[in-house]
């Protein structure tokens, strides 16, 4: 059967919807403008929604029995005026720095718990029309209603609404048995996503114990994750004596709009990926100028010089491009196996070793006779190499499928709220 529908001032929705204006809906309550500083999270009595955790870190339904709310460092703080949320209550962020101004969060699950909402909020309640829980959070963080909200988007290095100039966005209210099937589906694929995320932290965690294990920080030159039958001591090399160290000499060439990707640090993304989407380029002329001794080759590792010093990437692919004169190139030798050292330089010792070279001022930098000299590198026999590469390489390969997984479901929850609610798909 073909779904009846009519044309509103926000598109195509079921004929049997309602419609009505934020201020119809809902009632403005006060919010607090403490600032982080007077926030914790080891405990209190209140708890406070700043915006930039609404911004960051909570879905579009605050789960208070789940989610870390920051406390009040003293309740105190507190005016008389400030309300006490309640669950169904919404809380939209009203300043950012991008297009994610306005997003909100819906309270669910506070029970006797006290919370206020903080810092750059809009806190309201509902006084007109029935919602089931979780609708209001699904709905206001959509496209259909964020796209009504960009329009009242003022500023430019900050992005900020008001509540007068929301007050005419629409709000969509559909029958509650279709509310509750939506909310349903949506809420189980939250479930599936918080689920994955936790295999994801966990595996992380998992791996960065075990880098912990194999290269121990108490001198020792044996590590205390070994194999039965490996008990020669390892040898301790500089880097400068095991690899090539390539210095990015140049500046940023001319930019082109089809050429050879030019990476920044800022490209380094994920647990050891590069970003090739929407990156400037070069021209292959300005690419077969340079040094081979600074171009990115399977096998070297890429390294983070300036701002995220010490940040690494592994190129373990073929590919044509150039990185910013803010990385150095630690390139592949036969001294060393390349993936050894890479996870080596991951750990928690070689980063301790890199933080006490790096040099503080206006940019955080590390120089390549530093990096040279003063990063030492345990060096077991070539075997133990393969094997222990061999292994962190297997869990990245175990963390990669399962964040693959997660960013694959993320995106069918997306399809998903896109379908229904704009009522696209009827669940009942």
């Amino acid at each position: 059967m073909v779904r009846e529908m009519k044309h509103t001032e926000i598109g195509e929705i079921p004929a049997e919807w309602e419609l009505q204006t934020f201020e119809e809906t809902f009632r403005m309550l006060s919010n607090n403008t403490l600032p982080r500083a007077d926030l914790n999270n080891q405990g209190g009595t209140v708890r406070n929604v700043h915006y930039g955790d609404i911004l960051t870190r909570f879905g579009e339904v605050l789960d208070c029995e789940k989610d870390e709310v920051p406390y009040l460092n003293d309740g105190a703080l507190l005016t008389a005026s400030a309300q006490v949320l309640q669950d169904g209550d919404v809380i939209l962020a009203d300043t950012a720095e991008d297009d994610t101004v306005g997003k909100a969060t819906e309270v669910y699950g506070l029970g006797k718990g006290r919370m206020v909402a903080g810092l750059h909020t809009i806190p309201c309640r509902v006084k007109k029309g029935d919602f089931v829980p979780k609708w209001l959070g699904y709905y206001m963080n959509s496209l259909i209603y964020h796209n009504q909200v960009l329009p009242y988007v003022t500023g430019i290095k900050v992005s900020s609404i008001s509540k007068t100039a929301i007050s005419e966005t629409l709000i969509a209210v559909p029958p509650l048995e279709e509310q509750k099937a939506i909310v349903s589906a949506l809420s189980d694929v939250d479930q599936l996503l918080v689920e994955l995320k936790e295999v994801v932290s966990k595996l992380r965690d998992f791996k960065r114990g075990c880098l912990y294990l194999m290269f121990p920080q108490d001198g020792s030159d044996l590590p205390q994750m070994m194999e039965p039958g490996y008990a020669e001591p390892w040898e301790q090399r500089k880097l400068g004596e095991l690899a090539e160290i390539g210095d990015i000499d140049h500046r940023m060439p001319v930019s082109v709009e089809d050429g050879i990707p030019y990476l920044m640090t800022g490209d380094f993304i994920g647990e050891n990926e590069l970003n090739f989407h929407d990156v400037k380029k070069v021209s292959m002329e300005d690419y077969n100028q340079l040094s081979r001794k600074i171009k990115p080759e399977k096998g070297d590792i890429l390294f983070a010089r300036y701002a995220s010093v010490g940040m690494v990437r592994y190129v373990d692919f073929i590919k044509k491009f150039l990185i910013s004169y803010s990385c150095a190139i630690i390139k592949e030798s036969d001294k060393i196996n390349s993936s050894y050292l890479y996870h080596y330089l991951t750990s928690e010792g070689a980063q301790n070793q890199i933080k006490i070279e790096t040099k503080t001022g206006s940019q955080a930098n590390i120089g390549i006779d530093s990096m040279k000299k003063y990063i030492v590198v345990p060096v077991p026999s070539k075997f133990e190499q393969e094997k222990i590469s061999a292994y962190f390489t297997y869990l990245d390969t175990l963390i990669t499928l399962h964040q693959q997984k997660f960013d694959k479901y993320a995106q069918i929850k997306k399809a998903m709220i896109s379908e229904l609610i704009t009522g696209k798909i009827k669940l009942v």
